[in-house]
């Protein structure tokens, strides 16, 4: 199998992949590990976001860590996490929850600062605690801010998740479409191309109809708006 192969030899090549029971249980584990990965990032990036929006001492405590690791390629600390966690899922996993963290920080520091500040004092002369003001008002604020960062999330997910794969070969769609290129089956890494562009493709679209549930109230209604004569 040398060259590059056509569409239609890429296309054929779709059903076996799709109806091997190992190759679909790799793409399955993959999912599961990018899953995990984002769920884990959100848990800790959301808080933290608001925390830095809310409070110049925790911005001014996090922001120059946030400074040094952005710029790093995260597939790069890829053989450093292997060392310390193995190449079991901990090091991929780790890889994952980095790259999807620094844009929902980002996201969620832009909408915690975005907040109006007449609606904390007024809830603060209400005496309402500052944990109350954070998750009744900052957060709700903040979410369809902090949904622009999950979506730029969901790529580098998909993204550090492959490359992750790559590197540390075991299981998943990285490992699928390392192995075909390394025994030049570049009919199959073609497929395997297009299967992960479909991932993509399926997560935004879901994320997106989510969005759309989570934040409608924050979309603008031009179908309200009477023509103007």
């Amino acid at each position: 199998m040398g060259g590059i192969p056509d569409a239609l030899s890429t296309i054929r090549e779709l059903p076996a992949i799709l109806g091997d029971r190992e190759s679909l249980a790799d793409i399955l584990d993959s999912i599961r590990r990018m899953a995990i990965g984002f769920a884990i990032a959100l848990a800790f990036s959301v808080p933290l976001g608001l925390f830095m929006g809310r409070s110049r001492t925790v911005a001014a405590m996090v922001n120059p860590l946030l400074m040094i690791t952005y710029p790093v390629p995260k597939a790069a600390l890829m053989p450093i996490i292997m060392l310390w966690f193995g190449v079991g899922d901990a090091s991929k996993l780790l890889v994952i929850v980095l790259g999807v963290s620094l844009p929902v920080i980002y996201h969620a520091y832009q909408g915690a600062r975005a907040v109006e500040e007449k609606m904390l004092w007024s809830a603060r002369a209400m005496g309402m605690s500052g944990p109350a003001r954070l998750a009744r008002i900052v957060l709700p604020a903040s979410l369809p801010e902090i949904l622009v960062g999950c979506r730029t999330g969901i790529v580098l997910a998909l993204i550090t998740m492959i490359t992750s794969e790559m590197i540390a070969r075991q299981t998943g769609a990285g490992n699928i479409l390392f192995n075909a290129l390394d025994m030049a089956q570049y009919e199959t890494v073609y497929a395997m191309i297009l299967v992960i562009s479909a991932l993509g493709i399926v997560l935004d679209m879901l994320f997106e109809y989510v969005r759309g549930l989570l934040t409608g109230w924050a979309e603008p209604r031009h179908d309200l708006l009477a023509p103007s004569l």
